[in-house]
């Protein structure tokens, strides 16, 4: 009988797989169709064979990242190869060219910035860091409802800043779970908790470049033209842009919460955290999160790049075994094989000229460069609705490098914090099903915030990054 369920299990699972390898195929073989064709009439234009190779690139590298046929970070290999293949022998182009620019992007201070990010934020997680901050929540703004709201919403965000969106979710949405069940998931102020939450992750990660994807991918893009963009920088803008957004959510889901409702009977401190931590690791993660954040501050003042400061949360955290050799290698380091691949692309665009062929043909558009930023700003964030926020903006930021003067600047960096707003769907972000897999909200409930964050995010990032790109570098680029 065993025997038997087995081989049925073995059968069903082969099946499964058979059918997504075949649904995964016919998708890729669909995606390179697709590209082809659209290339054979982008060469009717009589466009060089080096600008209509990057183009077939970017159509293709679009619908993969669209239709998910293989993962985003296999995408961003997959770009990196081809441009290799492409550039790099006669196989395609007459003469080969130098590609060496294409790998630097390996090594790019973006991707040293981003690696530093990820083991300060797994250094958080193992010294329980995390739990700290939310024990402080509860102790500071845990005497009514709306103020314990608006503190795990700021905490939240401030969290997200250092740590994964994705982390910072799970860590604090797991701290609320006794106090919801208590409560019961029908409660106003359960909702409110499971929407709020994950959109103080999400929308908080635009305070710095390590917060979010999408942030250091547009870093990296104006750094690759010869924009350089520091910690501070970021901060002037994207730290402004978090704060108003979480606030003003926050105002939003407090309309639902009556004022006279208490939380005293909830016994809230039966939620703090009673784990023990080893002192030395605690210490050692305190000693190096003020040590390399105040080196990415003060960049401006010692000039040290943040490919060297990034490297001392990864020795010290390691000199000291708070991290270890498996918890390296678990880190999520398909995040930089995409945006390494996104990068490429983005130079590629830029060294072959398309960029400027896309800039002419939008200049010759009877729209102002002022409607078409805006668009962008529109098309990222219903983009990232329903597909990956670092996809679509591997996707965009390069387009947005094609305006010219300061909307060539501030067109990237609206983009990517547009893409950190998309939150409509539970699929939306990472941070949304992680609330979303509790069971204890509906999809309906993530309506409310989606929309509000459509209508206000790009107003915002519009508004902030161009008044910031008027005041400090009204050259552009």
């Amino acid at each position: 009988m065993f025997d038997n369920d087995s081989r049925l299990a073995a059968v069903t699972r082969f099946s499964k797989k058979g059918v997504s390898w075949l649904l995964n195929t016919s998708s890729f073989t669909g995606n390179f169709v697709i590209a082809l064709g659209a290339t054979y009439f982008f060469r009717e234009l009589g466009y060089p064979d080096d600008v209509n190779y990057v183009f077939l690139i970017g159509i293709l590298s679009i619908g993969l990242w669209v239709t998910e046929a293989i993962p985003p970070f296999a995408v961003g290999i997959f770009i990196i190869a081809m441009l290799m293949f492409g550039f790099g022998t006669n196989y395609v182009l007459e003469e080969s060219q130098p590609v060496e620019i294409y790998l630097d992007t390996w090594t790019s201070n973006v991707i040293w910035l981003l690696l530093g990010g990820f083991f300060l934020a797994e250094g958080m997680k193992v010294a329980k860091i995390d739990r700290s901050l939310f024990d402080f929540t509860l102790k500071r703004f845990g005497k009514s409802p709306r103020g314990l709201l608006f503190g795990l919403m700021l905490t939240t965000s401030i969290g997200s800043m250092v740590m994964s969106n994705t982390a910072t979710t799970a860590m604090m949405i797991s701290s609320v779970l006794p106090m919801i069940y208590l409560m019961g998931k029908d409660h106003k102020f359960s909702k409110a908790l499971l929407v709020g939450i994950p959109a103080a992750a999400s929308v908080g990660g635009i305070g710095t470049i390590i917060g979010s994807t999408p942030n250091a991918i547009a870093v990296g893009a104006l750094q690759e033209v010869g924009f350089k963009i520091t910690f501070v920088d970021w901060m002037v803008f994207g730290l402004p842009i978090a704060l108003i957004l979480v606030y003003a959510f926050y105002r939003v889901l407090v309309r639902s919460i009556p004022k006279d409702m208490r939380l005293q009977d909830l016994k809230l401190d039966q939620l703090q955290s009673k784990s023990n931590v080893d002192k030395k690791d605690k210490n050692a993660v305190i000693f190096t999160l003020v040590v390399t954040i105040s080196l990415w501050l003060t960049e401006p003042i010692h000039g040290i790049p943040v490919a060297a400061t990034s490297a001392v949360p990864i020795v010290l955290l390691t000199l000291t075994q708070v991290i270890t050799a498996k918890q390296v290698r678990a880190l999520p380091w398909d995040t930089l094989m995409l945006v390494a691949g996104g990068l490429a692309l983005g130079l590629a665009i830029v060294e072959v000229g398309l960029s400027t062929i896309i800039m002419e043909t939008l200049s010759n558009l009877a729209i102002d460069q002022v409607w078409i930023a805006i668009i962008f700003a529109l098309v990222a964030i219903l983009l990232s609705n329903v597909m990956s926020n670092t996809a679509a903006s591997a996707i965009l930021v390069p387009l947005g490098l094609t305006l010219s003067g300061i909307f060539g600047l501030a067109a990237p960096l609206i983009i990517a914090v547009s893409c950190s707003c998309a939150l409509l769907l539970p699929v939306s972000t990472p941070s949304n099903a992680i609330s979303y897999a509790t069971g204890l909200i509906e999809q309906k409930e993530f309506r409310k915030g989606g929309l509000f964050f459509i209508l206000t995010g790009p107003i915002i990032a519009f508004l902030v990054v161009l008044l910031w790109a008027w005041i400090f570098h009204s050259g552009g680029i």
